[in-house]
């Protein structure tokens, strides 16, 4: 059996044919897994779970179904669906993890993180995901009206794409020391994460060890997935 890890699928109404891709995965290989693990970005815009969007409710009867069928469903907020909460959990059965948290896959120490808080240099970023992870300021934009919250995400988005576009690649990438020192902390042999939409595989050494850091695609241009069994992790692309 395999378990399988996804992230950065940036779901929305704009994009069906990535929808589709994903509905086709949760009813088809997602199924045979002996559990399904999603890192964060989910969605492109998440501004809480009383939002009636009925694209993101048809994912979310989608994933309520695959649960149903027996395959757990862990979730990880990334920095696009960072309030997903209580609410959502409870309607699609998906169990929701901190970032960073470690599990085991065939006797190997294993971290899973979204990723984004290992993109140090990048200090704008880094300042608003700080703000935006704070419980009161959470609470703060939930107690807003849906239209108030819908358009401070669209206008997060658009600042966002215009941050993209002035920083170099080189910020908004890991920075290496941290992912050292991550490492060191926690003494895991493999980190999985996403975000920064760079799918690779990374070995270095770290003097006494050797590490691996495996990073998810996104979903923008075909499906990015890790499939994990007894062989070992192997990071694919899914066709379209």
């Amino acid at each position: 059996m395999t378990t399988l890890f996804i992230s950065d699928l940036h779901l929305e109404a704009e994009r069906p044919e990535i929808g589709e891709q994903f509905l086709d995965f949760l009813s088809g290989e997602a199924r045979q897994a002996d559990a399904l693990y999603i890192l964060g970005d989910l969605f492109e815009t998440w501004v809480g779970d009383d939002d009636p969007n009925p694209h993101y409710a048809q994912m979310k009867v989608a994933i309520r179904a695959l649960v149903d069928s027996g395959v757990p469903v862990f979730f990880m907020h990334g920095n696009r669906d960072f309030v997903i909460g209580a609410k959502f959990a409870g309607e699609t059965g998906v169990v929701i993890l901190d970032d960073p948290h470690p599990i085991e896959m065939f006797g190997r120490q294993v971290l899973l993180s979204h990723g984004d808080a290992f993109c140090i240099d990048d200090i704008e970023y880094q300042r608003a995901r700080a703000m935006t992870r704070d419980p009161q300021w959470q609470a703060m934009m939930l107690a807003k009206p849906l239209q108030e919250r819908l358009d401070f995400a669209e206008q997060s988005r658009l600042q966002s794409e215009q941050h993209k576009e002035q920083s170099s690649q080189q910020i908004m990438d890991v920075n290496q020391g941290a992912i050292v020192e991550i490492f060191r902390e926690t003494g895991v042999a493999i980190l999985l994460h996403g975000h920064t939409h760079r799918p690779a595989v990374h070995k270095f050494d770290l003097g006494e060890r050797t590490v691996t850091r495996i990073v998810l695609g996104d979903w923008y241009e075909q499906g990015s997935v890790v499939r994990w069994d007894e062989q070992g992790p192997r990071l694919e692309a899914m066709p379209r």
